[in-house]
């Protein structure tokens, strides 16, 4: 196996601090939730002995196809970590030694112009990270109705001018449909600095990113679904990229508490480090696009 080639297209964030204080048993059972490009499976079992095993899991065919992972230990499964239980049921396996989530979008993802997650090429309104969904990007804003589009902008998208972007989009709209990316920016004109457009778009197709795959509501059944597959004394470590995300996190890890979910009497992980860990300013400079990551690391109680 080259290690070259795994970060050929993708550079794992926070590697070494979410990989160092995931592993708690080296012959244990471990979970890649997001295997991307392969980055963190390939640490990980780089940290675990003969006898230990990592399971990964992603949802994008893409992702599967360009595996280059070759180990007896490892095993890739193409579906949506929210199911992790059915993947486990598989190999026979109740209870695993801990779990790593990194919750972006992979490099693979963003620069292929046929998926469009980036709002700085022109290409299909899409975004789905599972291709052989039925619900993209197109849908999002061609057919969510005034309601919906304001609750992805204000809630996602964290815009306090939400009414205003869903009346140009609605406008626009009703003229002729949204097909690709820049039929969407050509709406809004952003005045000030390049910063501030920038910040504008990546919000925007974000929060609607977020829709398309269901991230939230996913990444909250996960968090339960988590609590009753890990071993005590066995970790979860979560990357996010969005305060939303962040705070659902920490809310659970610390709190026992997911909103609209559950309410644990006792929270049923404890949180190993009292701040939040961030990307290295070297980090940052190799890997712009790992300078909104946060990483959270919690032990089962």
């Amino acid at each position: 196996m080259n290690y070259k080639d795994i970060f050929y297209h993708h550079k794992p964030v926070l590697l070494k601090e979410s990989v160092e204080n995931l592993i708690v048993d080296k012959n244990g059972i471990y979970i890649d939730a997001t295997f991307g490009g392969g980055g963190h499976s390939y640490e990980i079992l780089k940290k675990l002995n003969k006898n230990g095993t990592l399971i990964a899991v992603d949802q994008d065919k893409e992702s599967i196809k360009r595996n280059l992972i070759k180990d007896k230990r490892f095993h890739l499964f193409h579906n949506n970590f929210v199911y992790i239980r059915d993947i486990l049921n598989k190999k026979n396996i109740e209870k695993v030694s801990g779990i790593l989530v990194d919750l972006g979008i992979s490099s693979l993802q963003m620069d292929n112009p046929k998926r469009g997650f980036s709002n700085q090429l022109n290409c299909p309104l899409d975004m789905r990270m599972n291709q052989e969904s039925s619900y993209s990007a197109k849908n999002v804003i061609n057919e969510c109705s005034k309601k919906q589009l304001f609750h992805i902008f204000r809630e996602y998208g964290e815009f306090k001018n939400s009414k205003k972007i869903v009346e140009k989009i609605l406008k626009r709209r009703f003229q002729e449909k949204f097909f690709n990316t820049f039929d969407l920016n050509n709406v809004f004109f952003i005045r000030g600095s390049f910063r501030k457009k920038k910040r504008f778009f990546s919000r925007l197709f974000q929060s609607i990113r977020i829709e398309v795959n269901d991230e939230i509501n996913i990444l909250k059944d996960f968090l339960l679904e988590s609590s009753k597959i890990i071993l005590p004394g066995g970790r979860i470590a979560i990357i996010s990229y969005h305060s939303i995300e962040d705070r659902i996190t920490k809310s659970f890890f610390k709190k026992g508490i997911i909103i609209n979910k559950i309410n644990f009497k006792t929270p049923p992980f404890k949180m190993i480090h009292k701040k939040v860990i961030k990307p290295r300013f070297k980090e940052i400079i190799k890997n712009p696009r790992s300078r909104s990551a946060r990483l959270r690391i919690a032990e089962k109680s």
